[in-house]
Protein backbone atom coordinates (compact mmCIF):
# COMPACT_ATOMS: atom_id res chain seq x y z
CA UNK A 1 0.00 0.00 0.00
CA UNK A 2 1.28 3.07 -0.91
CA UNK A 3 1.45 6.31 1.48
CA UNK A 4 -0.67 9.12 0.68
CA UNK A 5 1.09 11.79 -1.55
CA UNK A 6 2.18 15.33 0.51
CA UNK A 7 0.20 18.00 -0.86
CA UNK A 8 0.23 21.52 0.64
CA UNK A 9 -2.30 24.40 -0.58
CA UNK A 10 -0.33 27.79 0.54
CA UNK A 11 -1.01 31.60 -0.97
CA UNK A 12 1.62 32.22 -3.71
CA UNK A 13 2.30 35.44 -1.96
CA UNK A 14 3.62 33.87 1.15
CA UNK A 15 7.27 33.10 1.40
CA UNK A 16 8.44 29.55 -0.45
CA UNK A 17 9.19 26.98 2.47
CA UNK A 18 11.84 24.82 2.52
CA UNK A 19 9.93 21.91 2.51
CA UNK A 20 7.65 23.05 -0.38
CA UNK A 21 8.62 20.11 -2.71
CA UNK A 22 7.73 21.42 -6.18
CA UNK A 23 5.66 24.72 -6.11
CA UNK A 24 2.91 24.91 -8.83
CA UNK A 25 0.25 28.10 -9.40
CA UNK A 26 -3.14 26.85 -10.32
CA UNK A 27 -4.87 29.02 -11.15
CA UNK A 28 -5.57 30.59 -14.33
CA UNK A 29 -4.89 34.05 -13.83
CA UNK A 30 -1.47 35.40 -12.72
CA UNK A 31 -1.44 36.87 -9.47
CA UNK A 32 -1.63 40.61 -9.02
CA UNK A 33 1.54 42.29 -8.28
CA UNK A 34 3.62 39.35 -8.12
CA UNK A 35 6.83 38.98 -9.97
CA UNK A 36 7.84 35.46 -11.52
CA UNK A 37 11.00 35.73 -9.58
CA UNK A 38 8.99 36.29 -6.54
CA UNK A 39 6.90 34.10 -6.78
CA UNK A 40 9.86 31.52 -7.35
CA UNK A 41 7.00 28.82 -9.15
CA UNK A 42 8.74 25.19 -10.23
CA UNK A 43 5.22 25.63 -12.90
CA UNK A 44 2.41 27.41 -13.90
CA UNK A 45 -0.54 24.94 -14.57
CA UNK A 46 -3.48 27.06 -15.52
CA UNK A 47 -5.51 24.75 -17.33
CA UNK A 48 -6.47 22.51 -14.15
CA UNK A 49 -7.94 26.23 -12.71
CA UNK A 50 -11.21 26.46 -13.26
CA UNK A 51 -13.66 27.72 -15.78
CA UNK A 52 -14.80 31.39 -15.68
CA UNK A 53 -18.24 30.75 -15.23
CA UNK A 54 -17.71 28.45 -12.13
CA UNK A 55 -15.45 30.29 -10.69
CA UNK A 56 -17.64 33.53 -10.81
CA UNK A 57 -20.73 31.71 -9.24
CA UNK A 58 -18.71 30.15 -6.43
CA UNK A 59 -17.44 33.78 -5.66
CA UNK A 60 -15.33 32.09 -2.76
CA UNK A 61 -18.55 31.60 -0.77
CA UNK A 62 -17.87 29.24 2.24
CA UNK A 63 -21.64 28.05 1.73
CA UNK A 64 -21.11 26.79 -1.82
CA UNK A 65 -17.45 25.33 -1.48
CA UNK A 66 -19.06 21.77 -1.01
CA UNK A 67 -21.03 22.15 -4.38
CA UNK A 68 -18.22 24.34 -6.25
CA UNK A 69 -15.67 20.65 -5.79
CA UNK A 70 -18.42 18.87 -7.07
CA UNK A 71 -18.79 20.67 -10.26
CA UNK A 72 -15.12 20.99 -10.21
CA UNK A 73 -14.52 17.51 -10.33
CA UNK A 74 -17.01 17.32 -13.37
CA UNK A 75 -15.12 20.50 -15.37
CA UNK A 76 -11.84 18.38 -14.13
CA UNK A 77 -12.98 14.72 -16.61
CA UNK A 78 -12.65 17.96 -19.70
CA UNK A 79 -9.80 16.48 -21.90
CA UNK A 80 -7.32 19.44 -21.58
CA UNK A 81 -8.18 19.38 -17.75
CA UNK A 82 -7.79 15.86 -17.45
CA UNK A 83 -4.29 15.81 -18.90
CA UNK A 84 -3.69 18.88 -16.26
CA UNK A 85 -4.85 16.92 -13.47
CA UNK A 86 -2.99 13.86 -14.40
CA UNK A 87 0.06 16.07 -14.44
CA UNK A 88 -0.02 17.10 -11.06
CA UNK A 89 -0.48 13.57 -10.12
CA UNK A 90 2.50 12.86 -11.19
CA UNK A 91 4.15 15.48 -9.51
CA UNK A 92 2.67 14.49 -6.65
CA UNK A 93 3.92 10.39 -6.95
CA UNK A 94 7.72 12.13 -6.79
CA UNK A 95 7.46 13.89 -3.90
CA UNK A 96 5.60 16.91 -1.95
CA UNK A 97 3.69 19.47 -4.14
CA UNK A 98 2.61 22.89 -2.90
CA UNK A 99 -0.37 23.58 -4.86
CA UNK A 100 -0.31 27.90 -5.20
CA UNK A 101 -3.32 29.69 -5.20
CA UNK A 102 -3.73 34.18 -4.85
CA UNK A 103 -6.88 33.44 -3.10
CA UNK A 104 -7.11 35.38 -0.05
CA UNK A 105 -8.61 31.82 1.68
CA UNK A 106 -6.47 28.81 0.12
CA UNK A 107 -8.76 26.64 2.78
CA UNK A 108 -12.26 27.44 0.04
CA UNK A 109 -9.99 27.28 -3.15
CA UNK A 110 -9.67 25.49 -6.24
CA UNK A 111 -6.30 24.62 -4.86
CA UNK A 112 -7.67 23.04 -1.63
CA UNK A 113 -10.46 20.97 -3.84
CA UNK A 114 -7.19 19.71 -5.99
CA UNK A 115 -5.62 18.82 -3.19
CA UNK A 116 -8.31 16.86 -1.71
CA UNK A 117 -8.89 15.01 -4.96
CA UNK A 118 -5.04 14.69 -5.60
CA UNK A 119 -4.98 12.65 -2.29
CA UNK A 120 -7.92 10.21 -2.65
CA UNK A 121 -7.05 9.10 -5.66
CA UNK A 122 -3.09 8.84 -5.86
CA UNK A 123 -3.10 4.72 -6.55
Amino acid sequence: MRAEPTIRVRRVYEEPSGDDGTRVLVDRIWPRGLSKARARLDEWCKDVAPSTELRRWYGHAAHRFAEFGRRYRRELKDPERARALAHLHELAERGTLTLLTATERPELSQAAALADLLRTHSD
